[in-house]
């Protein structure tokens, strides 16, 4: 009998070198990632007040190429592509037909015809095919669809010290970038290396994309460069920081069942263009009849950590919500969470719902915390 493929864990080519390093791998996506090296309360606070290297090589890479291509994207997607010029990046999502979030992505426009699409690594297969299902749908039959997932590594470098850290080993003026632009350029004598100011942390950095073939060159010569300086840090830390900044988690955050209004996600929606269910997005802003309402919240109480399931209740013990993600924040040294609102009735007082506990929780903006980098 053979192995159901689906079933079949993949490794990115640096497997080998986070296993020399310690890491403890565990199963994120359909690939083995490193969870943590040291651990991720010592990453996060590495990252926050110097650097760290994370293997972020199991995200989805797309080449969508042709005469129609930014045509498509603008219909399958929420944000304005013509906002952006060559040479810069776009945070998005493609929708359903109802509204709800297939993905989140970031599209990065090699030139006017060609454009780099980064997928979460979940969402791989349903992205292909309902990209390439809209193809055939719209007729576009020029517009190419080329998944590279596996052919391509990405390294971020993320941290206050990152771009001085590593300025040595590329011709590209780093800190020349402007956030979510990108450069073309040289990077430890290999040639062609997309080089990009963006990252899943909030903290300076940028992600690297290079070729299976050279990832590992890189990795080895970013560490050996500063040694002790930059640490390879793991999925732990990195979904710690993000949520410092309220960045969503797809499948967590967000959902084929969750509107981006409804995620509080309205500043990629752009109501100037046509795109699919664009009817059903404006006419939910402009009523704001939400099935879910979007929230973020401290928990002043000590030791009292939001975690992913919990219920939010009101004052009687009646279940208005729930909890997405949720953990402790090694900088504000509190729980931090992010959540629905599913009960339409009105209530100033909201409660964590912790081992048959009511705690009090805060309601508040985001980011969580303020970086000056």
């Amino acid at each position: 009998m053979t192995e159901n493929k689906k079933n079949i864990i993949k490794k990115t080519i640096l497997y080998n070198n986070h296993i020399e390093l310690g890491a403890k791998m565990v199963n994120y996506s359909g690939f083995y990632m490193p969870l943590q090296y040291i651990s991720s309360l010592k990453e996060h606070m590495f990252v926050r007040n110097h650097a760290g290297i994370f293997d972020v090589s199991h995200m989805g890479k797309f080449i969508l190429k042709g005469k129609d291509s930014d045509r498509l994207i603008q219909y399958i997607t929420t944000n304005n592509l013509c906002k952006i010029k060559i040479g810069q990046a776009q945070y998005t999502c493609i929708i359903n037909e109802e509204g709800g979030i297939i993905d989140d992505l970031v599209i990065y426009k090699i030139s006017d015809k060609e454009f780099l699409l980064i997928v979460n690594a979940a969402n791989i297969e349903k992205d292909k095919k309902w990209i390439k299902d809209q193809i055939k749908k719209q007729k576009h039959s020029d517009v190419k669809l080329i998944d590279i997932s596996l052919e391509y590594s990405i390294l971020s470098i993320q941290g206050p010290s990152s771009l001085f850290y590593i300025q040595k080993l590329t011709n590209v003026s780093l800190d020349k970038i402007p956030f979510y632009h990108f450069k073309i350029g040289t990077f430890s004598e290999i040639k062609n290396v997309l080089i990009s100011r963006t990252g899943y942390t909030g903290s300076k950095g940028i992600e690297i994309y290079i070729s299976n073939e050279n990832a590992e060159k890189i990795w080895n010569n970013i560490l050996e460069t500063r040694k002790g300086k930059i640490i390879p840090c793991g999925i732990a830390s990195r979904n710690s920081l993000r949520l410092e900044m309220g960045y969503r988690l797809y499948g967590q955050d967000i959902s084929e069942d969750i509107t981006p209004i409804e995620a509080d996600l309205s500043w990629i929606v752009k109501f100037e263009k046509e795109f699919i269910a664009k009817n059903i997005l404006q006419k939910q802003k402009k009523e704001k009849k939400y099935k879910k309402k979007f929230l973020s919240f401290t928990v002043e109480e000590k030791n009292k950590i939001p975690r992913q399931g919990h219920l939010l209740i009101d004052k009687n013990g009646t279940n208005i919500g729930y909890v997405t993600s949720g953990i402790y924040s090694p900088i504000l040294k509190k729980g931090i969470g992010l959540g629905y609102l599913t009960n339409k009735k009105k209530t100033n007082s909201i409660f964590l719902f912790i081992r048959n506990q009511k705690i009090p929780i805060k309601i508040g903006k985001l980011p969580f915390i303020e970086i000056q980098n």
